[in-house]
């Protein structure tokens, strides 16, 4: 698809960004974690509220533009995409939706300027791709008051300890199945947030992810988003608008991969030659670009489907499937390209190809985009 002006403004602008303010700094920041500053440059870039209006400090931008500044964003650090995810949608996108005027004025304008960020409580260490089967439960209190007290555990949180608002997904009916669930939206220095570790991973280390625990958490009744009930609606709908999000995080982690091993394969002499020159590697990148642009191309397909209100759950888990599958296919034979070089922490392509696995995990795992997408097709 054709970009228009202002979404090729925003691409650029994340681009440039990215390439200066990100990359120069994502060997230290694996090791350190991204700092605050770098979430406040964020949002002075307008990355941190795309989507949101310019009343609260955003771009006011389509989902387009927030799925190709997304691209960008990734192709410098997958890590540091994954924070910009979580703030952007689905705690804001589920606050523009479902937020009051209260909070709306609470929590937007510092949000979009990158001074606080947002983090999404869903999985549980016993559920992961189950989200109706989650045990925290939010109870009325008994001590009088308008408000719920807040008892669980949330597991592979991003965020979770450098955030300070929590979308919290919680049970207050638990004879109301799945119409019991509720949503909540509240600062995480309430007495009862605690951080139980930030987890050391594979890959995506620039940002923190943690395991949390709500104990005797007391949270206002004024706090739930959207009505008592509706969490667990809430939840999933924006699982699925992040899972376009999640293919454009791939495709940025594949064409980084891409784009280095294309320069090394020009550089790189085997034979009297640039390895590029012979066909093994030439097609092996030729078949890399290929799959970088089929992703590219559905997971803007399902971003334009949501931009004009037409349905797009099948597109989105399709986009998903395809673009994160590639880009492990792709960091691969990137690594490959590289040879020994590649296995070493020198040379890029041994941190892409760990941040882009877990693109197959989040947001539904891959199998579970296959059970989406076959339902859909059972439907016509």
């Amino acid at each position: 698809m054709q970009l228009s002006e202002e979404q090729r403004l925003i691409q650029e602008t994340a681009r440039r960004f990215a390439q200066t303010e990100i990359l120069p700094n994502v060997r230290q920041w694996e090791k350190t974690g991204a700092s605050p500053e770098l979430m406040r440059k964020m949002g002075q870039a307008g990355l941190m509220g795309i989507c949101i209006g310019p009343e609260w400090g955003g771009a006011g931008a389509d989902f387009v533009s927030y799925v190709i500044a997304m691209e960008e964003v990734s192709a410098a650090d997958g890590g540091i995409a994954n924070l910009m995810a979580a703030n952007n949608s689905p705690v804001m996108a589920a606050l523009n939706e479902h937020g009051t005027e209260a909070q709306t004025q609470r929590y937007f304008p510092s949000m979009t300027r990158g001074e606080m960020i947002g983090a999404f409580l869903l999985t549980e260490p016993h559920t992961g791709s189950d989200a109706a089967a989650i045990l925290t439960r939010a109870s009325r209190s008994k001590s009088g008051g308008d408000h719920f007290v807040l008892n669980g555990q949330k597991q592979f949180i991003t965020a979770g300890r450098r955030a300070g608002v929590a979308m919290i997904i919680a049970v207050t009916d638990p004879a109301a199945g799945k119409r019991g669930i509720s949503a909540f939206l509240t600062p995480t220095d309430n007495p009862g947030y605690k951080v139980l570790r930030e987890e050391a991973k594979l890959g995506h280390r620039s940002n923190d992810t943690c395991a949390i625990a709500l104990e005797d958490m007391a949270v206002p009744a004024g706090d739930l988003l959207g009505a008592e009930g509706r969490g667990l609606g809430i939840a999933l709908a924006n699982l699925s608008v992040g899972r376009i999000a999640v293919a454009a995080q791939a495709v940025g982690g594949a064409r980084a991969a891409y784009e280095a091993a294309l320069a090394y394969a020009q550089e790189r002499q085997a034979f009297g030659k640039p390895i590029f020159e012979h066909q093994a590697v030439a097609f092996r990148l030729a078949d890399m670009a290929t799959g970088i642009e089929a992703g590219r191309q559905m997971y803007l397909h399902a971003a334009q489907l949501l931009d004009i209100g037409a349905p797009c759950l099948k597109e989105a888990s399709m986009a998903k499937l395809f673009a994160s599958d590639m880009a492990e296919k792709v960091a691969s034979a990137a690594l490959q390209t590289f040879g020994g070089n590649g296995y070493l922490e020198d040379y890029p392509v041994a941190r892409i190809l760990r941040d882009v696995r877990v693109h197959r995990i989040y947001e539904g795992t891959n199998d579970i985009q296959k059970l989406v997408i076959s339902r859909a097709l059972a439907r016509g």
